[in-house]
Formats: structure tokens, sequence, C-alpha cells
């Protein structure tokens, strides 16, 4: 359903389904990017990041980019977009005394925060509350006082998934200088951007060091150390786990699907698949059906 919803707040949240699409756009403030069905393409400066169903990306205030979809079924896209004095007054809520909150719950104070521009897991708490936005939403719910807790929310959820994906995998790098980790993080996000985005195809080590401006040896050293597994380990889940979306949202066949997300052999995608989700992929389309 296509719709665009302005909150006399000025909080934005835009629904559209599309097929085809080129635009190229500025965020004025914060924004969260969905792909609830299908996937779309943004582009930032020489970076390309898909989204799917499994994944969204943040763009902070001020950036340009520019969004394609290029599809065969319609894609349904998600947006919201934070006012600035929502979103100020959210930072500020959770980074201050309560104490001076209470003495002065409208204060001054620069709150605003720059977020790592990256693909972050589209799952859990975050999943859920977007999804019952977007039902009520569709239903026409016109309580801004609900839709404002459900974007409060939204920034919770979001706040959580930050601290999994950025603060808690840079503490996990062995070096001892923050500026250094959090500059090692934002290149390994780097790889595994490119990984998101490019996973069906036959990715190389040297691509990826490239993409993260690191030797091979330190990417391969680096990426084990914040996110537990190597970049092959990692290709090989988001294989799955898009095989996962196309089993339960899709009618190809399994042969199909396994070149779809890069496998080579069908006999190998079954056995990692039951590895991973205990059942084997037909029956998880029956199950799912």
């Amino acid at each position: 359903m296509d719709y665009v919803r302005t909150l006399k707040n000025n909080n934005k949240i835009l629904s559209e389904t599309r097929a085809h699409r080129y635009q190229t756009q500025y965020t004025a403030d914060l924004s969260l990017k969905f792909a609830l069905s299908g996937s779309e393409l943004y582009q930032i400066g020489r970076r390309d990041l898909s989204i799917y169903p499994d994944s969204f990306l943040i763009l902070n205030k001020g950036t340009y980019y520019t969004s394609k979809i290029d599809s065969d079924v319609p894609v349904e896209s998600f947006s919201i977009t934070f006012d600035q004095d929502f979103l100020h007054d959210f930072n500020r809520s959770y980074a201050s005394n309560p104490t001076l909150l209470l003495d002065e719950p409208n204060g001054p104070g620069n709150f605003d925060i720059d977020f790592n521009e990256t693909i972050y897991p589209f799952a859990g708490d975050m999943r859920f509350n977007i999804r019952h936005l977007k039902h009520h939403l569709d239903s026409g719910l016109q309580d801004e006082l609900l839709i404002n807790e459900y974007l409060h929310h939204c920034l919770l959820n979001y706040q959580k998934v930050y601290n999994n994906e950025v603060y808690q995998k840079a503490e996990k790098l062995n070096f001892a200088n923050q500026s250094t980790r959090n500059e090692i993080l934002k290149r390994l996000n780097m790889a595994k951007d490119y990984m998101y985005t490019n996973y069906n195809k036959n990715i190389m080590l040297e691509e990826l060091s490239k993409h993260a401006c690191l030797s091979v040896n330190h990417l391969l050293r680096t990426f084990k150390q914040a996110f537990g597994i190597s970049p092959h380990q990692f290709l090989i889940q988001l294989r799955l786990q898009r095989a996962r979306i196309l089993l339960k949202t899709t009618h190809y066949s399994i042969n199909e699907i396994v070149c779809m997300v890069g496998f080579e052999c069908p006999s190998s995608f079954i056995r990692l698949f039951k590895t991973k989700y205990i059942v084997t992929p037909q029956k998880y389309r029956q199950v799912s059906a």
C-alpha cells in the first residue's frame, strides 16, 4: 500500500510498492530504510548497499544517495524519517542525568549522533515493531500518539541493534586505542556490506580486502575477532538466510534457489541448510506455506 504520512511533529513515514524506480535524494533527517519484500539497491558515493527483508539501512542527516529498484515483481519499500527535534529529545533522554531531565526537561545540549551507515540485521524486536506499525498504518491508523510510541520503540530497538552491531563488535577487536577499533570496524562493515549486496556472486577474498581497505590477513584476523566467524562462514550463513526467504515467499524450485543464492551444489546446500535450520529445505517450505 502506498502512502506518505507526515506527523504533526514532522516525523515522516513512507510506504510504496514499485517494480522499477531510480531516484537520487538527500536525507534532511535521520532515515531508516526497509525492503519488506524483494530488494532495493542504495548507492552512497562509491558504495553499493542492497537491502532485503532480512536487513535494513540507516542514513544520517545530509547523506546524498541513489535508490534503485529493477525487479520482475513489485518491491515493498518502507522508510521512517525522524525529525531532528524528536531524535534530539530521544538521545537526550537516554544520555542525560535523570536529575537534569527533571530540572530541564527541554533543556539545551547537543545530542546529535552520526551512526554507522551500514546494513543492519532486521530481526527480533525491531522486525516485530516495524511489522506491527506497518500493519496498523495499512489498516488506516490515525492515532498519532500511538504512531509516535511505535517510532519511539523503533529508536529503542535500533539502539539495541547498534550496540550489538557496532559497540560490542568494536570492543572485541584487539586494539588498545578506541578510535583504531572504530576505524577497523567501519572498514570491516564495508566488507560485510559487500557480501550483503553480492552474496550470490563468486566473491574473492582479495575483493573483500580491497573494499575494506585492509590487507587480506588483517581482514581475516579482525573479521573473526569482531564477528566471531570467518568471512566465508558469514557468506554461507547469509546465503542460507536468503534461501530461507525465497523458500518461504516464492515458488522457485530448490535447484533454482541454489543458483540464485550463489551455491554450486544442491546436495551441499541441502546439507548446510539442514545443519543450520534443523529441517531440509523442502520440509521448511511445507511448514512455512
